[in-house]
């Protein structure tokens, strides 16, 4: 005999463990399963009500599901409920023992028992099925013409279930609920109010599933909402009976007449309200009254004001109501509460958000002399919201971290072109204290709203600065290179000032804020020579800014104006101050990389100015990182290095790949580097280490779009030189150099490149045949890839001259000489040649010399951003005139060959290596197995050698083992 269920909740709680609970809810498990075995009807309802004190603790009670659809056909009262509880509580909607009970709950309807029928009624407001709802909806009809209040309510309820799962059903139904409205019972009504809000939600959305736009459709009107929108005046003169209604113990919640009552009518009235300028406009009288006569000392009263602000934000009310629920949300922020300053904050953000259209429109339309009047008058809401920015700042110190969080939210939408300077302060203040995975959320945010509302490109910097110093460490890429574009197009002297504090500012930090070392470091490499002059900003005295630069550090216009002032530094303490940097040991790869580049322009830059042994510590220092373990830091010191040496005049030599004589790689002509470097090598190499030129914001834009593949068909033609690439791309003209992606220098491009290169002037010095040559697009050209890297085979350029910015022709040309930078004398190659060695002083013998071009001075570049270090120099393969052959290793007679080729000439990404194993012993070499690494940026597909066995290489006629 199982055990009664007050004798089971002894048990339970006299477990000490959690074993010895389930050893007791097992042992009684089995007894159940036994008694429902053996058909035990007089304990049925005992066993069922153990099931759910089972079920509330988490234990398995499925197999009780039948029980309870037995008890719900039992005629006992009793009985019953036990088995109507049951099913609430063991059975889902997807259980399929559930429509066993269909017949049941139709016998129920029509017990003249109302308590029987409303259990009934429950049932299937909480577990209908679409076949179930369209079954009983006329058994639940007919309860909603009930003369008892109690049944009346239940079937409310039930109906909005069938509705809800039977959404075609509604027309059938919407006379009833409208005669309900009249009902005097409040609990009545409260089901009524229910009922008619979920009709018209389930409207809405079966709208919305048919393809209307919530708020494209605003004139959409269907029949249920149109019967409802009569009811208007009804609903309203109920809202206002009850705002007037005397002291009812039945209905009064805290001084409140039937708070439930209210908060679904404006809930109803929010609905009917939104996008109908009639029914708004009949319902703003009561909603004035709502917020005005609504006593706010009690939780009842700041719910009904929460949902009257809500339905005056949403239906087409007037400035002065809003004006009213906006000042209702700022009380909210002075309780104490944080339960009701979270919903003021998140209400009044939601508020803003849903409005920010309209608000973009309405500034559109008052563009003008007299926008900020006409913002003042139509937009009234936003200006008392204004009023409570001090309530809403204080709420970052709040301890409680979601309200800051809200409040930061609400910041954002605050902020506009009067106030910008102020809130952005505190944002900035806040990113103090604010937690860390905060922060990069949050410096995006202020990226944005300086580059929206900035006042001026001084302040525009100088706040960037002061985001980096604060949060470097966290903040994003695109802060990081957004800032080195601002200072980039800004004025020289504007440039100063940024240099200069960026360098205070870097001198002052402990190492950590790598967003600022980045900046920083980058823009000393590229403004350094204006560090050696003293800068002095004085700011205007008077109010209106002629010069558009703000107060700095928040100086209002009538305090007196405050001057910034930076001394001038020595070119030593400004290397120091770099090296100093890159000495710690917690200094991060990319900043090394950028403090390299630093120091190449630096040395340029400090070139007429430093002394002796300041530009020797440069050299040193650009040739430091030589034998790096990182390869990029070991091919950009060697490019560098090789690049001062060309600027000062000093050959560089470099071993030939025999291991004999020496051969000079910037083509002098003489064994040993007698011959002196070239003017117009000397004249590239200080190109390559010149200022940055101007960054073009739409090109960025397009390179971005280039490189997640974004672009349509036709701009990828404009990128790889279709036929109207020079509408799109700007071309250069009078010498200007091209413009650059300053994505490449923070590490946002496909270069490996840290440091900008600005590119060669596309026009000669000769003018007439400038004017005789056709102008071609320019495109992003990494200059030291132009001068230390090999060319890959392309087709031939046009005729005339080759043009380094030129776009591939739709059509072949004629072939047109290439020449090397390098060479005094120039050295050309046809389509099908093979490759122009940059580094040697004559033409491979595979080249044929050729006549000069028409062009007296043309520049070449290589379209690959690759390069190579000091290396020995590889041979041309005489067998294909594309490739090029390596030798990679020998050892005992073996030797592995690396034949290099481009297989397609549109795509310069894509290599074809092929291994060449030559045996050179006498006995061939079984088990072949050749391993390959590369780093994780390059992609590698190597496929099985063509025999794991290598033959004795003995003449001509032996079969090389390749592959690929």
């Amino acid at each position: 005999m199982s055990l009664k269920l007050r004798d089971l909740i002894r048990q339970v709680r006299a477990c000490k463990t959690a074993a010895e609970e389930r050893a007791v809810i097992a042992k009684e498990s089995a007894m159940i399963r036994t008694a429902i075995r053996e058909e035990q009807e007089q304990y049925r309802h005992r066993n069922v009500a153990k099931l759910l004190f089972m079920h509330m603790l988490g234990y398995p009670t499925h197999f009780g599901q039948l029980e309870c659809m037995k008890l719900v056909a039992s005629p006992h009262f009793p009985e019953k409920r036990i088995g109507y509880l049951g099913m609430l509580l063991l059975l889902s909607e997807q259980a399929d023992v559930l429509m066993l009970a269909t017949n049941s709950l139709k016998n129920d309807l029509h017990s003249e028992n109302k308590f029987v029928a409303g259990l009934a009624l429950c049932a299937i407001g909480n577990l209908a099925t679409a076949d179930m709802s369209r079954d009983l909806a006329p058994e639940v009809d007919k309860h909603l013409g009930s003369a008892k209040p109690y049944l009346r309510k239940k079937a409310c309820l039930a109906m909005a279930r069938c509705l809800t799962k039977c959404p075609d059903m509604v027309e059938d139904f919407v006379d009833r609920v409208v005669s309900l409205l009249n009902d005097r019972s409040h609990g009545v009504l409260v089901t009524v109010v229910q009922l008619m809000t979920r009709v018209l939600v389930m409207d809405r959305e079966c709208h919305l599933a048919e393809g209307g736009d919530d708020d494209g459709d605003r004139d959409y009107e269907s029949p249920c909402r149109t019967a409802f929108l009569k009811l208007v005046p009804s609903l309203v003169k109920l809202l206002r009976n009850l705002l007037s209604m005397g002291y009812s113990p039945d209905h009064d919640v805290g001084g409140i007449s039937d708070p439930f009552l209210q908060v679904q009518l404006l809930t109803l009235l929010r609905l009917l309200g939104a996008h109908n300028a009639k029914a708004s406009e009949e319902m703003n009288d009561v909603l004035a009254q709502v917020a005005t006569n609504t006593e706010t000392s009690k939780n009842a009263g700041n719910a009904i004001l929460y949902e009257c602000v809500q339905t005056i934000m949403a239906v087409e009310s007037d400035d002065g109501l809003r004006v009213l629920a906006v000042n209702i949300l700022g009380r909210f922020l002075l309780n104490r509460d944080n339960n009701i300053r979270y919903v003021a904050l998140n209400t009044l953000a939601k508020c803003i958000a849903d409005r920010q259209p309209e608000r973009d429109e309405h500034d559109e339309q008052h563009r003008g002399p007299d926008a900020a009047s006409s913002d003042n008058s139509d937009n009234s809401a936003a200006s008392a919201l204004q009023r409570h920015r001090t309530t809403v700042v204080d709420c970052l110190k709040d301890p409680d971290i979601s309200i800051r969080q809200r409040a930061l939210e609400l910041i954002y939408h605050l902020v506009n072109r009067e106030n910008v300077e102020t809130l952005t302060a505190e944002l900035l203040n806040y990113l103090v204290l604010c937690p860390r995975e905060h922060r990069a959320d949050i410096c995006t945010r202020v990226l944005q709203v300086v580059d929206k509302f900035s006042p001026s490109d001084l302040w525009r910097v100088d706040t960037l600065i002061t985001l980096l110093t604060i949060a470097g460490r966290e903040s994003a890429a695109n802060v990081q290179s957004s800032t080195a574009v601002y200072i980039s197009r800004s004025s020289e002297d504007l440039r100063a000032y940024s240099t200069h504090k960026l360098l205070k500012a870097i001198r002052d930090d402990d190492g950590s804020q790598r967003g600022l070392l980045n900046v920083g470091i980058w823009c000393i490499g590229e403004y350094g020579d204006l560090l050696l002059t003293p800068y002095t900003y004085h700011p205007p005295s008077n109010a209106p800014n002629s010069t558009g630069l703000p107060d700095v550090d928040g100086i209002d216009s009538d305090e007196a104006p405050v001057s910034v002032s930076f001394s001038a530094l020595d070119p030593a303490t400004v290397v120091d101050i770099v090296e100093g940097v890159t000495n710690r040991h917690t200094c991060p790869l990319e900043v090394k990389q950028r403090a390299l580049t630093c120091f190449a322009k630096l040395r340029e830059r400090f070139a007429d100015v430093a002394d002796a042994d300041t530009l020797d510590k440069l050299h040193k220092l650009v040739r430091k990182s030589e034998g790096s373990q990182s390869l990029e830091l070991q091919l950009r010191s060697c490019e560098y290095g090789a690049l001062i040496n060309a600027i000062t005049g000093v050959s560089v030599k470099l071993t030939t790949a025999g291991g004999g004589e020496e051969e000079d790689i910037f083509g002098g002509g003489g064994l040993g580097g007698t011959t002196p470097v070239s003017d117009s090598v000397r004249s590239a190499a200080k190109e390559a280490l010149a200022r940055m030129p101007v960054v073009d914001i739409k090109l960025m834009q397009r390179k971005r779009d280039e490189r997640s593949g974004d672009m349509s068909e036709d701009g990828m033609g404009v990128v790889f030189g279709g036929d109207d690439a020079g509408d799109s791309v700007p071309a250069a003209s009078g010498g200007e150099p091209s413009l650059l992606d300053l994505d490449d220098i923070f590490g946002g491009g496909a270069t490996l490149a840290p440091a900008p290169a600005a590119a060669p002037p596309a026009q000669n010095g000769n003018a007439n045949a400038a004017k005789k040559s056709e102008p071609a697009a320019q495109s992003d050209v990494d200059l030291l890839s132009d001068i230390f890297s090999a060319p890959v085979a392309s087709p031939a350029p046009i005729p005339g001259g080759f043009d380094v910015f030129a776009t591939l022709p739709s059509q072949p040309a004629a072939p047109a000489p290439a020449v090397n930078m390098f060479a005094p004398q120039p050295a050309a190659s046809a389509l099908g040649s093979s490759i122009v060695d940059p580094f040697s002083s004559s033409p491979t013998p595979a080249m044929q010399p050729q006549p000069p071009p028409a062009v007296p001075s043309p520049a070449i570049s290589s379209p690959a951003p690759t390069m190579s270090a000091p290396s020995p120099t590889p041979s041309v393969s005489s067998s294909a005139s594309s490739s090029i052959t390596v030798q990679g290793f020998t050892h005992q007679g073996l030797t592995v060959e690396f034949e290099c080729s481009k297989t397609d000439a549109w795509n310069k990404q894509h290599s074809l290596l092929v291994a060449k194993f030559i045996n050179k012993t006498d006995a061939p070499l079984y088990g072949l197995h050749l391993q390959v690494a590369v780093p994780k940026y390059v992609t590698m597909e190597m496929k099985p050698p063509t025999s794991t066995t290598v033959p004795v290489t003995a003449g001509s006629s032996t079969k090389l083992v390749t592959q690929r």
